[in-house]
């Protein structure tokens, strides 16, 4: 079997878990002998902060990982004036030139004055990274995995022909464009939006999905990280909400109890207030996926069992 898509691209409001999610994502696919890219853009190095590894430097692509499942997780750190670097060279073959523009802060004045541009050489270096595993190229990888910038960005990040709408018409940065919206705009490509059943981050996915949309880009599932599941039913927790639910336990005594009736009722009324935001993401008509809250933590046991659960919910592989 091979993955059902070669680009995953994962985001998600800061603070929801998206570096973990993409991480984990990338161990889920990492099975049977499959080499897995994780790459990120944002230069926060979260990547390795989660594996325990060194720093990613000078645009290196080294194993992070090896998988319960048999797979190997490899860890890019995308820079934008390192692509810009190898755009020059690739395009125009000004090698030491380029060099030599770096120096002088023309990289970095360019990518300034055109954000745009930034955005198309950080996805051009995700697309060809993919491009190697469609050619079968000895360095290529079976998938791979972006974690991408927020949800408040990632349509901007995501829609590079809007980005160099106003830089160029033809030429080869516009056909480097056009060949990254084919392939995000293709069914081997999924993104993911990762959110918690929270009011801002659910909004913010409400928003993204809605901004996806007139891009071509779909999205394949969102992910709903650190759900804590309840054994009690709607009507229960609304009784307990209002405090008509009175805890009784025996070690404690009177006002405890009342304190501690308070309290099971403000985590009713959050429960209730969750499960409402639950229903917003399943009316988006996206497949919604749970991953339960770990108290222990994250670690790489951790990224593993998230891996699982990812495993179990979201079809990673292509049918026969």
């Amino acid at each position: 079997m091979t993955p059902r898509h070669r680009l995953h691209i994962v985001s998600g409001k800061g603070g929801t878990g998206k570096t973990t999610i993409a991480a984990a994502l990338a161990c889920a696919i990492s099975t049977a002998g499959r080499r897995v890219l994780l790459c990120e853009v944002e230069g926060r190095q979260g990547i390795v902060e989660l594996f325990g590894a060194p720093r990613l430097v000078d645009a290196e692509e080294r194993r992070v990982c090896r998988t319960p499942a048999g797979g190997a997780v490899h860890a890019l750190a995308i820079d934008a004036e390192d692509a810009f670097l190898e755009y020059l060279e690739t395009f125009y073959h000004l090698g030491l030139a380029a060099k030599a523009l770096d120096r002088f802060g023309v990289v970095d004045f360019a990518t300034s004055i055109a954000p745009g541009l930034r955005d198309v050489l950080l996805t051009g270096k995700v697309y060809e990274a993919v491009r190697r595993g469609e050619k079968n190229r000895p360095n290529s990888y079976d998938a791979v995995v972006l974690d991408a910038p927020p949800t408040g960005r990632i349509a901007q990040f995501l829609n590079v022909h809007q980005a160099v709408a106003g830089l160029a018409r033809v030429g080869p940065i516009r056909g480097q464009a056009d060949s990254i919206m084919r392939m995000l705009r293709s069914t081997t490509t999924a993104v993911h939006l990762v959110t918690l059943l929270e009011d801002m981050p659910v909004t913010e996915t409400e928003e993204a999905v809605a901004a996806l949309r007139p891009t071509g880009i779909s999205v394949e599932t969102v992910i709903a990280n650190k759900v804590i599941p309840t054994p009690l039913d709607e009507d229960q927790l609304q009784r307990a909400a209002i405090g008509t639910t009175l805890l009784q336990v025996r070690a404690l005594n009177d006002q405890q109890n009342r304190l501690l009736t308070a309290e099971f009722a403000d985590e009713a009324a959050r429960t209730l207030q969750q499960r409402d935001r639950h229903r917003r993401l399943t009316s988006l008509g996206v497949p919604l996926v749970e991953i339960g809250f770990d108290a222990a933590g994250i670690d790489e046991a951790a990224l593993f069992s998230i891996a699982d659960q990812m495993r179990d919910q979201i079809p990673l592989e292509a049918t026969a």
